[in-house]
């Protein structure tokens, strides 16, 4: 090989190396996921820590984390029903470090019944995905002589002086309220702090009926406190496999599913948005983690962020259908 083309072989050689030790770089600038990401993640709850959301949130974040190879760190915000949380982190950064676990009753049913809310779900938020759903459980007291749910309306109708009902938020009072508008049964909203307050107030004969979550619930009906007359939506619980749903008590419109799901702020660089609904993803379709969901009461998501969008989408379509029609006015 001559000199000149030894010396034209080398220099190839030396910028084939700097193109490709430039690549990296160049591809990190024109695409924000590749480094992403480079320090811990904020996962807000908006409510106090050992609630549902935040057993589901660590349960996904700390098998998240592994695939992202950074820490995600939960962080606790209640205040407002959760309303807070959700403003917080629209006001963040949009970076992808903060996300937020965002309910049902904080995200669709806020927006359906609050004129004023300062965020929507689906605008200011992008969905990533659903962590998990799940329906609603009708109770009354064990010893109460209504044994199905048109047997409750009924009874309801002759006793309207004593026809009222448990509640601690807009999500179980739209629910309930969506029940009385399709069976046409009277009842008056008696407020409480938390399901378990609802719960005891059945037993104790304070208020006629509840519709509830399931973890709170279920261990009241199986211990024979009260009895569950259906389950919300049209298909039974595998937690209680004798207990009608809603479209087998004859009420089909009744079909309520509660949800949590994660949430990047909108404005997100959607490389990093992608990155994150793949790996939230895969972390709830991860077996041990399904295991965990279903032993909640839960049916675990995994859906992907277009079809959760949808979901939340026609939740608040219907939500605030049921609200008007009910008149209902809630305080923000």
């Amino acid at each position: 090989m001559t000199w000149n083309r030894r010396r034209a072989a080398l220099l190839g050689a030396f910028a084939a190396v700097v193109l490709a030790a430039a690549a990296t770089p160049l591809q990190a600038q024109g695409d924000p996921a590749a480094n992403y990401p480079t320090k811990p993640i904020r996962m807000i709850i908006p409510f106090a820590a050992g609630g549902g959301n935040d057993i589901f949130a660590r349960l996904v974040g700390q098998r998240m984390s592994q695939d992202l190879g950074k820490p995600i760190v939960i962080e606790n915000r209640p205040g407002a029903g959760g309303r807070l949380a959700a403003q917080f982190v629209m006001d963040q950064p949009k970076d992808g470090y903060t996300l937020l676990i965002g309910a049902s009753g904080v995200m669709s049913i806020s927006a359906a019944v609050y004129p004023k809310l300062p965020y929507h779900p689906s605008k200011t938020f992008v969905p990533l995905t659903q962590i998990a759903n799940f329906p609603l459980i009708l109770a009354v007291a064990a010893d109460h002589p209504a044994k199905t749910v048109k047997e409750l309306v009924a009874w309801a109708k002759q006793n309207p002086d004593k026809a009222n009902y448990a509640t601690t938020s807009p999500a179980f009072t739209i629910t309930t309220e969506l029940l009385k508008l399709k069976s046409g049964m009277p009842g008056v909203a008696i407020p409480y702090k938390s399901s378990n307050e609802m719960l005891l107030s059945v037993i104790g004969g304070q208020t006629l009926m509840v519709i509830a979550d399931g973890p709170p619930t279920i261990p009241q009906v199986k211990g024979g406190k009260v009895r569950a007359l259906a389950v919300t939506g049209a298909v039974r619980s595998p937690e209680l496999p004798d207990v009608p749903s809603m479209a087998e008590a004859g009420y089909p419109e009744v079909d309520v599913y509660l949800w949590s799901g994660i949430f990047a702020a909108a404005g997100t660089p959607p490389e990093i948005v992608r990155k994150l609904e793949t790996v939230a993803r895969d972390a709830i379709k991860d077996a041990a983690v399904q295991e965990k969901l279903k032993a909640m009461a839960v049916n675990p998501g995994g859906i992907s962020g277009e079809d959760f969008r949808k979901i939340i989408d026609a939740d608040i379509v219907k939500f605030r259908a049921v609200a008007e029609a009910a008149n209902l006015k809630f305080e923000q």
